[in-house]
């Protein structure tokens, strides 16, 4: 998507249909602008659309003609509003020309599916591949994650949910695995948390104040709820830990939110198992490393250190399971990549699923 305006998140100003609980977090997700339906998916409304029309790449600028102001004034009073070809081509700017036919191609992808939760599902199932910008399936998944914890009094888990639309930056340091938010660590990182000051006074050379980021753990968690949507906090990995064990619930949590299918999740700290039939990578590096494992392929000590975690899955019901893996363990791997970022892929736990065809 073409960048004439700068990037922004999701304006989540407007009515909130949803009423929430004590804790009210991730308010840039827009959660508040949907409503659910009878199965608790979420499904969109005119709010929702209308601040996708309120994006900078798609608001009029300065340079704006009339014809693109117009358009967008309708788009606001009726988000649902049909646009032709003709009237793209008004706007004259080329730029804007491709970001309005994202957000109108996005927008019809909404208004079609049955709730947020089909149209996510769809993305991953299109033979030609996802065409989406990268930006709105991160924006789907943490809405929907967002709705999955409604009513969550565990800090912890919400924080590991943000894995499943934030980039994580991982360390480990004295045997210690600890995931920070990529784009925090990279701010922090270029301008000491002072934003815009503090790049000027790194670009001077002039020494930036060491910044640390808080790790949130079982004693400190009511720490993040008023610094839920600064993504600033830490969570260790290791294994047997909280912040591992409440990985394993959010993802059973999105299982059985999109699936209604009870999985139970465990880390392991590895696969011995003769009968080995299924395996499921969590991100890119978690699925080349366990088809490589599976085959026998030997996969050097450095991408071992990169492997953060194994988990085995088993299934509550074993007849929701293809009959020829019936009973047997699904395998899940975590692992960063060689730059220590971790890009989690929620979906996968969704598509590669060994479920038996339902009537």
């Amino acid at each position: 998507m073409a960048r004439r305006r700068t990037k922004s998140r999701l304006d989540s100003r407007g009515p909130a249909p949803i009423e929430t609980p004590m804790h009210d977090f991730w308010q840039d997700s827009g959660y508040h602008l949907l409503q659910r339906n009878g199965r608790g998916h979420l499904t969109v409304t005119d709010d929702y659309l209308r601040a996708y029309f309120q994006r900078p790449e798609v608001r009029p600028v300065p340079e704006s003609n009339d014809s693109e102001r117009a358009l967008h004034a309708a788009l606001l009073n009726n988000p649902r509003e049909a646009v032709s070809a003709e009237r793209l081509a008004a706007i004259g700017d080329p730029d804007a020309i491709e970001n309005y036919e994202v957000v109108l191609a996005f927008r019809q992808r909404l208004i079609t599916a049955e709730s947020l939760e089909d149209c996510y599902l769809k993305l991953f199932l299109e033979p030609e591949g996802i065409t989406l910008p990268p930006l709105f399936v991160d924006q789907l998944a943490h809405v929907i994650a967002r709705a999955m914890l409604e009513g969550a009094e565990d800090a912890l888990r919400v924080r590991a949910a943000e894995m499943f639309f934030r980039p994580q930056q991982v360390t480990i340091n004295d045997g210690a695995i600890m995931a920070a938010d990529a784009e925090t660590v990279e701010m922090f990182a270029s301008t000491g948390g002072f934003g815009s000051l503090g790049r000027l006074v790194a670009e001077a050379q002039t020494p930036l104040r060491t910044v640390e980021l808080d790790v949130v753990n079982e004693d400190n968690a009511d720490i993040y709820w008023d610094r839920a949507s600064r993504y600033d906090t830490v969570l260790n990995l290791n294994f047997a830990g909280a912040g591992l064990d409440a990985l394993c619930r959010v993802l059973e949590a999105w299982v059985r939110h999109f699936l209604d299918v009870g999985v139970s999740i465990q880390p392991v700290q590895k696969i011995s198992d003769e009968r080995w039939i299924w395996h499921i990578g969590l991100d890119v590096e978690g699925s080349k490393l366990l088809n490589d494992l599976y085959n026998g392929v030997d996969v050097g000590e450095g991408r071992l250190a990169r492997l953060l975690s194994l988990f085995r899955m088993e299934f509550q019901d074993p007849s929701v399971v293809a009959p020829d893996i019936a009973g047997r363990p699904v395998y899940l791997a975590l692992a960063m990549a060689e730059s220590g970022q971790l890009r989690l892929k929620p979906q996968n736990l969704l598509v590669n699923l060994p479920l038996a065809e339902r009537a």
